[in-house]
């Protein structure tokens, strides 16, 4: 029982756990950026390569 006090006590163990959330929401953030540019960088190619085509 007293590990556990010593454990909720402990500063650095809780600095850590916020930085981990940090670096997951950051993770989440770049993620739905890169999905949406993904989307139009191939919106783009796509819309190049029809104009190719008929050309």
């Amino acid at each position: 029982m007293q590990k556990i006090r010593a454990f909720l006590k402990n500063n650095k163990a809780a600095t850590a756990i916020e930085y981990g959330l940090i670096a997951a929401l950051v993770a989440v953030a770049a993620i739905g950026a890169m999905k949406g540019l993904g989307n139009q960088l191939q919106n783009t190619f796509n819309t190049t390569s029809s104009r190719m085509a008929n050309a």
